[in-house]
């Protein structure tokens, strides 16, 4: 596809004999938001970090806007902007005082370019309070003003709505979205916070143990999470049987030995719990409902949800 903006290939990380990331193939395309998706310790950071030159890689390939970044980091890295873990701003400045001192140690051209970026997080500029007085957001909202200050094309933001309020959240994913929207910026953004990625994300990827378990459109995961048929019953696996032989369907998961899922929703919900009880099935419960975006993470890493 020749609108990726990252791509990689077997990317890998080992430290000593643990693999954080394990043959990674990620492709964020032109203009959109990707959501990382996965718990604390799966391995988003350290793919960050791979990306941005921050940790070199055991194994595999980079490629950013086209070209691999070794060897053109020069030229690669000017046009990304990031926020990984906590921004070292100094506390006894203001924000305006911080993003002054970082646009002239990168040679930012614009004079008003941290007067534009803090604009755009929702900060004032040139105020009186010092960074030792924001508020945890505030900082968040800092780190991504100093971050886009430089008008990048790509951002990488590790966690951006980690620990923020509701409020803070809801603002932040505002204007994240601006900046894809409005501004045509390509975002890869990280979280282990599963509803704040559905509501902003394009494209999602799941990660879990280092590996990525599924990439896909937004879109494309919610049809999967289709409405079905959840039925409690005595045996599961005769339960099966009986779907496949009277009913010739197949498209059903059997969740343990008592719980089973039906997707195809055009056959008799009433017929196959007739046929279920005639062959001695107790059925408990039979009830139409649609999974989530946490039930598919769950079948996806084979685990507990997350937050």
């Amino acid at each position: 596809m020749n609108d990726l903006i990252i791509q990689t290939k077997q990317l890998t990380k080992i430290y000593g004999e643990q693999k954080s990331v394990s043959n990674l193939n990620l492709h964020v395309r032109k203009g959109r938001i990707y959501g990382l998706l996965g718990r604390n310790g799966a391995g988003k950071t350290t793919t960050m970090k791979m990306l941005l030159g921050l940790t070199k890689p055991t194994e595999g390939e980079i490629s950013i806007f086209g070209s691999d970044i070794q060897g053109a980091e020069g030229k690669i890295y000017p046009r990304i902007g990031n926020l990984i873990e906590t921004p070292g701003f100094y506390p006894n400045l203001t924000g305006s005082e911080n993003l002054k001192i970082l646009a002239r140690l990168r040679g930012v051209p614009h004079q008003n370019a941290v007067k534009r970026a803090l604009e755009v997080v929702g900060l004032p500029y040139n105020d009186k309070k010092l960074l030792a007085q924001y508020s945890l957001g505030m900082k968040q909202r800092l780190g991504i003003a100093n971050a886009i200050m430089h008008d990048p094309e790509l951002l990488i933001l590790d966690e951006p709505i980690n620990g923020l309020d509701p409020i803070g959240i809801a603002e932040v994913r505002e204007f994240i979205k601006r900046l894809s929207v409005e501004q045509g910026k390509t975002i890869l953004i990280s979280s282990h916070i599963l509803s704040e990625i559905a509501l902003l994300a394009d494209d999602i990827g799941i990660i879990d143990h280092g590996v990525l378990l599924e990439e896909s459109s937004l879109e494309m995961l919610e049809k999967k999470n289709s409405r079905y048929v959840h039925f409690i019953v005595s045996s599961a696996g005769q339960a099966a049987r009986i779907l496949e032989l009277d009913f010739h369907t197949s498209h059903f998961h059997i969740d343990d030995d008592y719980s089973l899922r039906l997707h195809d929703t055009n056959i008799d919900v009433a017929a196959i719990t007739r046929k279920f009880i005639e062959s001695g099935i107790d059925v408990s419960e039979a009830h139409t409902q649609n999974d989530t975006l946490e039930d598919y993470f769950k079948r996806v890493t084979g685990g507990e949800g997350i937050a």
